[in-house]
């Protein structure tokens, strides 16, 4: 598990101008919000979110942000990449009506989820959140399992004008529901938490790593918590013990870096 598989990208698909998904063979049991790391031969080896899952393929989603995506972004099928994992804890799936919202490329971590609560006839509403349409993703494929879709855009190119949040907050005073789950910009998932309404609540963070095994340290939050062992998802009990969620992460070298 331990040792990167060695596998050749079966099919790539443009979801927009700068993010791709790219899916291969893998076998092993993966539960959403679990996460790969994605071995780029010559280039590094990164964490990436299972977007797609199905007994015998799975997918990642990214955006191209910076050298390691750039490679991984011009490969193309046929070309072969390592997969470690997959890695830490998921999401736990509760209650008949969900609430899930994500933020950029927190959606890709987010479809999986989707794709499982409506397998098991669960109703499922959901909040996506971009910068502007032509970073949107992932639109018609929650539609196509049944779920209710609401957009935010930040400049109104599609959908409401204004934030994830605001579409978010809107639901849960009109609306019941008995689990909120999320993933995206750091600081919408800190607002979102306050307006739970003390509902089950499980976000997903990001941080930098390096093992994902838990030895290294990077990603430590809070107190002896790992993001690649005790998260990527968190509840909200714990996520209100940690200090610095929404507020600053580390970069490579360890150094502060305010949201």
């Amino acid at each position: 598990m331990n040792r990167p598989q060695i596998t050749p990208i079966e099919k790539i698909h443009e979801d927009a101008p700068t993010i791709k998904t790219m899916y291969f063979h893998h076998t092993s049991p993966v539960k959403p919000g679990q996460f790969y790391m994605i071995w780029i031969p010559g280039t590094d080896e990164i964490p990436m979110s299972v977007s797609k899952i199905t007994p015998k393929t799975k997918a990642i989603t990214f955006r191209t942000v910076g050298e390691a995506t750039e490679v991984l972004a011009s490969l193309q099928q046929g070309d072969k990449i390592g997969i470690r994992g997959p890695y830490g804890n998921g999401f736990t799936i509760t209650g008949s009506h969900l609430l899930v919202v994500g933020g950029g490329t927190g959606i890709a971590t987010l479809a999986p989820v989707v794709d499982a609560a409506t397998q098991h006839n669960k109703t499922v509403t959901v909040v996506l959140g971009a910068k502007t349409q032509s970073e949107l993703f992932f639109e018609q494929r929650m539609k196509t399992t049944g779920a209710t879709v609401h957009i935010a855009t930040d400049d109104g190119s599609k959908g409401t004008k204004g934030l994830a949040t605001d579409i978010a907050t809107a639901l849960l005073s009109s609306q019941s529901f008995d689990q909120m789950l999320t993933c995206g910009p750091e600081l919408m998932m800190k607002t979102l938490i306050s307006h739970s309404k003390h509902i089950p609540f499980q976000a997903s963070l990001e941080r930098y790593m390096k093992c994902a095994v838990g030895m290294c340290g990077q990603c430590c939050i809070g107190e002896g918590l790992r993001v690649c062992i005790e998260g990527p998802v968190f509840d909200a009990q714990i996520l209100k013990t940690i200090p610095e969620f929404g507020v600053y992460r580390r970069d490579a070298s360890g150094t502060k870096v305010p949201f």
